[in-house]
């Protein structure tokens, strides 16, 4: 009964913690934003977005480090699964070097941008770090 008991309890929190988002804790008060393009901007491609984080550090894709995570770029597409590794494809861009900065190239007309921090393993954190999503046009 004990063990059955211990296994239902596990699950809950299991399950809970995969719905917020990872197993790896953040600071409260980080917060990711882009820099740069802003919000409604018009940008000839290819453009820099610079990607801001505070309240905790950078830190590259496979270094475990308290505190710290790396930046994923989306470009016209959803959040992805928040308790999964965030994918890798054109849509979600990975800068698991620590990159703070990076040239993009997009066709012509209106795209969204959002950046999402993942830990060390590319999964959000307990608590998911992203910024607003912003549009911006290339001309």
């Amino acid at each position: 009964m004990l063990r059955i008991f211990t296994f239902l309890l596990a699950t809950v929190f299991t399950t809970a913690a995969a719905q917020a988002g990872g197993m790896t804790p953040a600071p409260k008060e980080a917060k990711a934003h882009i820099i740069a393009p802003a919000d409604g901007a018009t940008v000839s491609s290819p453009f820099k977005v610079y990607f801001g984080l505070s309240g905790m550090g950078v830190a590259p894709a496979g270094v475990e480090k308290k505190n710290t995570g790396h930046h994923h770029l989306i470009i016209n597409a959803p959040l992805p699964p928040m308790n999964e590794p965030i994918p890798a494809n054109d849509n979600y861009r990975h800068f698991g070097g620590g990159q703070t900065e990076a040239m993009i190239d997009l066709p012509p007309g209106r795209h969204t941008l959002q950046l999402l921090v993942g830990d060390w393993t590319h999964v959000p954190h307990a608590t998911p770090i992203m910024s607003e999503k912003i549009t911006i046009t290339v001309k």
